[in-house]
């Protein structure tokens, strides 16, 4: 299967829920897609492709559907996972970042010994919006410091410019809408 069919099976699997989770808010529901096996294995599979050549050490998933994309391509590429939380659900000490979302403010949480200088690491998500969210990973990842190996997501609202936010980053997105 090439990219551009593949793109167009994801496309027909993503579900658009008007209003959610506020007024004026297209919601990309990834749900159909996910219980596709063997679509959820092909994007899998083509995120691992993009990763591959950039030789992440860790892969630093966003809460809370990047974990389900992140932590198969953690394992196939022998990389370390790292959860990226919402604030206070990590046990041991932190390293925080705040955000803001097309729809309010948030911030994200990594242990603090996660990883560390010498390191690579591959960003994971479903999808990358206004680039609050991706931003506020790469942030925590360069104060930890490490390197951002590349930033890869599923799907890619264009019209909001999340890419800008992530300046010279290497950033693959299958879908963008």
């Amino acid at each position: 299967m090439n990219s551009q069919s593949l793109r167009d099976l994801v496309r027909e699997h993503i579900r658009e829920v008007p209003d959610f989770p506020k007024p004026g808010i297209m919601f990309k529901d990834i749900s159909p897609l996910l219980a596709n096996d063997q679509l959820f294995e092909r994007v899998t599979d083509w995120m691992v492709e993009k990763a591959r050549g950039s030789h992440p050490t860790h892969v630093l998933a966003i809460e809370s559907r990047g974990f389900i994309f992140g932590a198969p391509v953690a394992h196939r590429l022998g990389a370390g996972f790292v959860p990226a939380r919402k604030p206070g659900k990590l046990p041991w000490k932190t390293v925080r970042a705040e955000y803001e979302l097309e729809y309010g403010t948030d911030a994200l949480e990594i242990h603090q010994d996660a990883f560390g200088p010498g390191k690579r690491v591959l960003i994971v998500d479903d999808l990358l919006a206004t680039g609050g969210t991706a931003r506020a990973a790469c942030d925590i990842t360069e104060e930890l410091g490490a390197t951002i190996a590349s930033v890869v997501v599923v799907l890619e609202l264009g019209f909001l410019k999340g890419r800008e936010r992530l300046g010279n980053q290497t950033i693959h997105s299958l879908v963008e809408f």
